[in-house]
């Protein structure tokens, strides 16, 4: 069930604009996607993006984290994100913190709800809800749709 949820949303994300000519659906494996992982290198040390295909109007990416990042809310762009390997906390809503005077750490969030993420949880993030993955077991991995990401 999981893999094939993946598979529709890669494809969904990967099919044509309406009305444009598309011959067939996009597919990608799981050898693939973990190919575009390594090639991705790190956006950190603690995270890697693999960017499957974005435009104008969408993101399909594949999240890997080993460790929490800082709090964030996105001026465009409603998320989803598919759990497809490990477990986390993860805190919306709320208020983002960031370190005073502008030092170091990362933004974190208060009076937020926390809830606890495992694979196969799917998790919608509206545009402008305050988000952040504040515990890791382990590695997360997480297929990221964006859409309305055009500003």
């Amino acid at each position: 069930m999981g893999r094939a949820l993946l598979i529709a949303v890669v494809g969904l994300g990967l099919s044509a604009p309406v009305g444009a000519q598309q011959n067939d659906a996009s597919r990608l494996t799981p050898a693939e996607i973990e190919a575009l992982l390594k090639a991705a290198g790190p956006a950190s040390s603690e995270m890697l993006v693999a960017r499957m295909h974005n435009s104008e109007a969408w993101r399909v990416n594949v999240v890997r984290r080993t460790a929490p990042q800082g709090a964030i809310a996105h001026a465009v762009g409603t998320e989803v994100h598919y759990v497809i390997a490990g477990a986390a906390t993860l805190v919306t809503g709320g208020t983002i913190v960031r370190p005073a005077g502008g030092g170091a750490g990362a933004a974190t969030i208060r009076d937020g709800v926390s809830r606890e993420v495992h694979p196969g949880d799917v998790v919608i993030v509206p545009v402008g809800l305050p988000h952040w993955y504040s515990r890791l077991d382990g590695t997360l991995t997480y297929l990221e749709v964006r859409f309305d990401v055009k500003e």
